[in-house]
């Protein structure tokens, strides 16, 4: 297989997108919420928990807690039992509480869109601020989490591990244009086709621009006429035997 250029890589990356884009046109973050109070909340709650889970769990939480200062003054305890089916409930609320306490002290109750400010928030990371700026309309942002930094892997977009580093290459390849709608294509593909233990390659929409189904059929292709190497060659069988392999004489009392 051809070593692939890096404008090659980069006009296979948006044909990925538009293909996706046209099979998925209806894409969107599945979170649901109407505030950007409530992204911030539904994003948080969502690490290693389905959005399905989250939207279970936010119609409560958004109407007991209104603004940014009632969220920051909750009950740990309260809080804590309203969110725990989201797994890692105290670490969450402690997260909700200290974010809230951020939007309600230093920013007059309202969530910033710039991707620092949301990234200087307690509770929130890189990949949630990314997340975040792009849904409100802030700066373009290309987030990583794990579905994206699977895919993204797999297509032959990027070696990377490190959700930043991978970010970088992502929006080294794509148009920025196309940041925030790349994102939420990837996340929809990695989990409705391109699953993380048995990707449903034979009807995924971008089979043909996969680095990781090119790689495979590069190595499954025989060269015709080659000859096998020594290792896999047939051993004609002894005469006189049924098998080819002989069997080594058993000694000591076994033998006899």
């Amino acid at each position: 297989m051809a070593r692939e250029t890096v404008p090659e890589r980069r006009v296979r990356a948006v044909k990925v997108i538009q293909r996706l884009g046209e099979a998925m046109p209806d894409a969107r973050i599945e979170l649901d919420y109407q505030t950007p109070l409530q992204l911030v909340t539904a994003v948080i709650l969502a690490a290693q928990c389905t959005d399905k889970r989250v939207n279970m769990v936010t119609p409560a939480l958004f109407a007991r807690y209104r603004d940014a200062r009632a969220l920051a003054e909750a009950d740990t305890r309260e809080l804590e039992s309203m969110i725990h089916s989201c797994g890692f409930f105290r670490a969450k609320a402690k997260a909700l509480k200290g974010m809230a306490a951020a939007v309600a002290g230093q920013h007059g109750g309202e969530v910033p869109i710039a991707r620092a400010e949301l990234a200087a928030l307690p509770g929130v990371g890189p990949k949630t601020a990314g997340v975040v700026t792009v849904h409100l309309g802030g700066e373009p942002a290309f987030p990583v989490d794990t579905h994206v930094k699977r895919l993204s892997r797999r297509l032959g977009f990027t070696k990377q591990e490190d959700p930043s580093r991978i970010e970088e290459d992502l929006q080294a390849l794509v148009p920025s244009g196309l940041w925030g709608k790349g994102h939420q294509l990837l996340v929809w593909h990695g989990r409705r086709t391109c699953f993380a233990r048995s990707p449903a390659c034979e009807r995924c929409v971008v089979r043909e621009l996969c680095a990781r189904i090119g790689v495979a059929k590069a190595k499954a292709t025989v060269v015709k006429g080659a000859r096998p190497p020594r290792s896999a060659a047939v051993v004609p069988p002894a005469p006189g035997r049924r098998g080819g392999t002989r069997r080594k004489p058993r000694s000591g009392l076994a033998a006899r």
